[in-house]
């Protein structure tokens, strides 16, 4: 009985090992070989590592900023850009490193992801001359937790969350209930614990069938925001959501309210 007990343990520690080894790779699935967007999106690069698809917008329309998910890379996300083209918005999308584009950039990572994404909006602001006022955040499945932190230290003047997560462990610990995923993810992505310092408005649209993130997640996160709206798409998934005209819908709606562009506080470190 002790051995059979020792094996299994044994087992299970291997198991957790070989998890918290490979974390990096199942988190960040991340596309290698880079496409370019169709026209009429430019990249531009925010450093020699770090590209951006970028569409100028009408006048005083705003410029939404995007964040993929983690199995995409900034080509995927022309449907948004398409959408908002109607109505003139902006468009922007910043690659992560070791993604698409990015590929040879070094290996993924929230740190690594973040400090992208903080580049690359103050690129934006001071190369492009976009308004800082004028900037909205967007972001897709794992792309969310980029928007909400970047929205916690002070950018954008809305934010636009489809399938978010309250933590990449909580997603985690759904997958692997057997294992202690809490205390083996390194990249945490806890939106939850940032949300109440996010002072901007913030739409949520997420699939009610979403396999992935389950729905649930998206409306406890709605409600650690000050200002949040919950929106369930009730016949989507997960990866099927944009091509629901309630979306649409809803992101024209949100974007058309009365002060889609409002000063935002000064960015936090």
């Amino acid at each position: 009985m002790l051995l059979i007990v020792g094996v299994v343990v044994a087992g299970y520690v291997t198991l957790c090992v070989l998890l918290f080894a490979a974390q990096r790779s199942i988190v960040f699935p991340a596309p290698k070989i880079g496409r370019m967007p169709r026209a009429p999106l430019d990249v531009v690069w925010v450093s020699p590592q770090i590209p951006m698809i970028f569409r100028p917008a009408r006048g005083e329309a705003p410029v939404v900023v995007h964040f993929h998910g983690n199995g995409e890379q900034i080509a995927d996300a022309t449907w948004l850009a398409d959408l908002l083209e109607v109505r003139g918005a902006g468009f922007a999308a910043i690659e992560y490193p070791g993604y698409g584009l990015a590929a040879a950039s070094g290996e993924p990572s929230e740190e690594a992801l973040l400090d992208a994404a903080e580049q690359g909006l103050s690129h934006l602001v001071d190369e492009l001359g976009v308004a800082r006022e004028r900037l909205v955040l967007s972001g897709h499945s794992l792309g969310t937790g980029i928007a909400v932190e970047m929205a916690r230290r002070g950018w954008g003047a809305r934010v636009l969350l489809l399938s978010p997560y309250t933590s990449l462990p909580d997603v985690g610990a759904r997958v692997f209930p057997f294992l202690p995923v809490h205390l083996l993810m390194r990249d945490r992505f806890d939106s939850a614990s940032r949300a109440p310092e996010v002072v901007a408005p913030v739409l949520i649209v997420h699939g009610a069938h979403d396999e992935l993130i389950p729905a649930s997640l998206g409306r406890a996160l709605s409600t650690r925001f000050p200002k949040a709206r919950f929106v369930e798409i009730a016949e989507a998934h997960h990866n099927d959501l944009p091509s629901f005209i309630e979306v649409r819908n809803e992101v024209r709606r949100f974007l058309a309210e009365d002060g889609a562009a409002r000063p935002t506080l000064p960015a936090r470190p």
